[in-house]
Parts: C-alpha cells; structure tokens; sequence
C-alpha cells in the first residue's frame, strides 16, 4: 500500500490534468457510444417527423372514371308492341314463354350519340325448354326528347344485334335449303355505325359452318 501512497504526489500538477483531461475525453466517447448503440435517439425522432411531413402533404388526386350515359330503364315488351314498324307476326307471337317471362333482350349503351343511352331489343322465340330461342327480330331505339324512336330493325329471322365497342353488330343465320333450325350452314356478321342521323354499314364478313356432321361436302372449285 506504500508504493500506491507515493505515486501519488511524485506526479506534480501536469500529470493531474493530464489524467483529468483523459477522463473527460473517455467520458465524451462514452456518450458517444451510448447514443449510438441505441440505434440513434436522433434517427427515432426522425421517423415521426418525415411521417408528419406526409401525412400533411396534400393527397395525391384518383383521377376519376368518366360519366357514363345517362340510363333510362324502358318496358321492351310495352315498347315493342307499340312500336308500328314492328311487324303484326313478330307483336303477335311475342308472348311470355312461362309465367311472366318474355323472351326478350335488353341491352342499353351509347350507339347514336345521345345524351340517353339507346336500347337494343332482341325479340326472341321460347326454345324447347322454355327459355329463349333464336331471335326473330332486332331493334335499337333512340331517345329524342323523352321519346323513344325507332332508328333501326331486322326481321330476317334468325336475327340477333348487340353493341360492339360503339357500334351496332348485327348476325343473320344463314340456311340452306334442307337445313333444320338447329343447325344454320352459316351466318352473315354486319357491323354498322351511326352517321348523319342513321345506321350507316362499316363492315360485312360471312362465315361458312361446313357440314359439321360430317357428309359431303362440296368443293367451291367445282374440282369434286
């Protein structure tokens, strides 16, 4: 214990504040570590504040879908039976296949440019289980001034319109003679559009089903 009691003053005055001034760089380090190895207090209170900051950023605007037409539910039947340039036999035969089922189809969208979407109406037959049949007529109405009128129709049975990316597609069975109802030899696919006040036709393309039951069938070159 006596060599650790003369070690003490045989440094003098510049030893102690060397030993002071150590000390205190060893604490600073200290504090140093500490703060970062507790992941930095700093880098935690960063995360609220970049989240505030977004948080109050004005939110970024959803573009939003355009306006669709304006829809207008219609009675088809009501419609149709009123309708003078529907033939008597096609008014005549439209009647429910069971109960209050009529076999008709209804599709509403934009053909002529109105502000009111326009109906297709498809008239069809009641098939043998009761749904519907092919169709034997095909019509588009267009509302004018709370009317709805007549701007197209096709009555070559069968016969059946929808609406293909804004325009009218119409499709004809094709039959040839000795063919049953249930199986066309083709069918006909014209495509109209709506120009200066009418259906105006774009496109026309037919397609040949053969004989799919497998029969003759005959070369178009004449060749067999």
């Amino acid at each position: 214990m006596r060599g650790l009691t003369d070690a003490g003053p045989s440094r003098g005055p510049a030893s102690a504040q060397a030993v002071i001034t150590a000390a205190a760089v060893l604490a600073a380090l200290a504090l140093f570590a500490v703060a970062c190895g507790t992941g930095g207090t700093g880098a935690r209170d960063e995360g609220p504040a970049h989240a505030d900051s977004v948080g109050n950023a004005p939110a970024a605007k959803v573009p939003s879908p355009n306006p669709s037409q304006s829809y207008d539910k219609v009675n088809a039947v009501a419609l149709v039976k009123a309708d003078p340039a529907v033939s008597a036999t096609v008014k005549r035969d439209l009647k429910p296949c069971s109960g209050n089922e009529y076999p008709v189809d209804v599709t509403y969208g934009n053909l002529t440019g109105g502000t009111v979407d326009d109906v297709v109406v498809n008239v069809l037959t009641c098939g043998d289980a009761g749904g519907p049949g092919f169709g034997v007529g095909a019509y588009v109405y267009r509302n004018e001034s709370g009317a709805y009128l007549n701007v197209f129709k096709a009555e070559e049975s069968p016969v059946y319109a929808e609406i293909d990316k804004g325009d009218l597609s119409v499709t004809k069975q094709v039959y040839e003679k000795g063919d049953p109802v249930s199986s066309p030899s083709g069918e006909n696919v014209i495509t109209y559009s709506w120009a200066a006040g009418h259906f105006v036709q774009q496109d026309f393309h037919h397609t040949d089903y053969g004989n799919v039951a497998g029969g003759d069938t005959e070369d178009p070159s004449g060749t067999s």
